[in-house]
């Protein structure tokens, strides 16, 4: 009986992982978070069990570029980067992806990263996915769900987000994964509601994030030809559940430009604020490179 394994891998080995299974019927069995490989193997193998896996990763499996973005970053960015679910360039400079961590992982539990692959009974699969974009189209939103940490978002705000997240997956998934009788997601769900401090939401972010992506292996294995493969198994790829329709509303017109700058650096600034505000561990110095990457990149895309 085939597995559906979704994981929220973090880069490092320090950082927390979160990992879900549902059962071949679809339903959540388990979710959690881990630290190590060792953790992460140790749950992945114990719900298994050595049956075919299909499974979801929330990370970069192929990353065979030096420098710059990979063509699916590309893609997704041009997609969904109107709706802030653009892709963070992954490439060989970054110690992260020199290997990247989720290659190992799919090469320890023997997990064909070839979208074209199809799962079987003797074959176990993995495939990138990126929960952002994947929500734009599940929920039909106009922009991300802001639940994450970032500047300037308060306590009261991202609770707000965190009950609007969850109340989306429970419509568009909930009777699938059986979430009403979870013990688990009702664990999380009063989490989120009770939660004191931002730390409460930080610490049930990666395990809902895997349910998602759980979710969205259960779709590559049974609904493939609704979802979408941005890039190739060379150069690297993410998996959607489709494309963005209709297109995002068009944003209220901007203020001129200040006296003394040019429309190009005016929107070269305002994408380095973006930046800033969506990953705050970024030092200015290294958002302002980011932006040119990303610029660069999608200028020369035909």
């Amino acid at each position: 009986m085939t597995r559906f394994v979704g994981i929220d891998l973090a880069w490092g080995p320090t950082a927390r992982t979160g990992v879900a299974v549902l059962d071949e019927a679809g339903c959540l069995v388990h979710s959690s978070s881990v630290v190590t490989d060792e953790e992460l193997d140790a749950v992945v193998r114990t719900h298994t069990a050595g049956a075919p896996v299909v499974s979801a990763i929330d990370a970069p499996l192929v990353v065979p570029n030096l420098t710059g973005m990979r063509p699916a970053e590309r893609l997704v960015t041009q997609h969904f980067g109107r709706y802030a679910a653009g892709a963070y360039p992954a490439n060989r400079s970054n110690r992260h992806f020199d290997p990247p961590r989720g290659e190992r992982l799919a090469q320890r539990h023997g997990w064909t990263v070839d979208p074209d692959v199809r799962p079987d009974a003797h074959t176990s699969v993995a495939i990138e996915v990126y929960p952002h974009p994947a929500m734009v189209v599940l929920f039909g939103l106009e922009r991300v769900i802001p639940y994450k940490s970032k500047p300037g978002r308060d306590l009261e705000s991202r609770s707000a987000a965190w009950r609007v997240l969850l109340d989306h997956l429970e419509r568009v998934a909930g009777p699938l994964l059986g979430l009403a009788s979870n013990a688990r997601w009702q664990h999380l769900r009063d989490a989120a509601v009770q939660a004191t401090r931002p730390v409460d939401l930080d610490r049930i972010e990666d395990e809902v994030d895997a349910i998602v992506c759980a979710h969205l292996a259960w779709l590559w294995a049974t609904e493939r030809d609704r979802m979408v493969v941005l890039g190739t198994v060379e150069d690297g790829y993410i998996v959607v559940p489709g494309l963005p329709t209709p297109p995002a509303p068009r944003r209220p017109a901007r203020a001129a430009a200040p006296v003394g700058l040019d429309g190009t650096e005016v929107r070269h600034r305002r994408a380095v604020e973006a930046v800033l505000v969506e990953m705050p561990s970024l030092t200015r110095d290294a958002a302002e490179r980011l932006v040119r990457v990303v610029a660069a990149e999608l200028s020369s895309s035909p």
